[in-house]
């Protein structure tokens, strides 16, 4: 039973990581190629659509590596798994303190109301962002080793 939780838990962190990582690298990108109305637009879009799964997406995977680690507290490999815990429960921290208060605002931007400084907020949304999945990809990476 602890197997199965312990690569269920892997995968669902890794596609999380995933898909952060296509939003920075790609989806974003895309984006910010488009004239501007559009890439607001697009941006806003995502940040409702996003902004309304990834919350229950992270609180789940921390969930699930804090029952990981419990479960498996016997098992060699235990310390790493709480490692990954430490950095996804930063990761929730940052994403409550950093990127939440700017996704909020930049959702309900439309073209007639956006800040003259919008592009600025999503580039601090977006160098915020590089952090957050370099912290999560560590968490993948160490979950994976623990597996080991």
């Amino acid at each position: 039973m602890l197997d199965a939780l312990e690569i269920a838990t892997t995968v669902i962190v890794g596609l999380m990581v995933g898909v952060e990582f296509s939003v920075a690298f790609v989806i974003n990108p895309i984006l910010d190629a488009l004239p501007d109305d559009s890439s607001q637009r697009g941006r806003s879009h995502g940040g409702r659509m996003l902004g309304a799964v990834m919350p229950f997406w992270y609180i789940g995977s921390l969930a699930l590596v804090a029952v990981w680690a419990i479960a498996g507290w016997h098992r060699a490999g235990a310390g790493l798994v709480v490692t990954a815990g430490v950095l996804l429960t930063l990761s929730v921290v940052m994403s409550l303190l950093l990127l939440v208060p700017i996704n909020n605002r930049g959702k309900t931007w439309t073209a007639e109301n956006r800040p003259d400084d919008w592009k600025e907020q999503m580039n601090r949304w977006d160098r915020f962002h590089y952090v957050r999945v370099a912290v999560i990809i560590a968490a993948f990476a160490v979950l994976v080793t623990a597996l080991a």
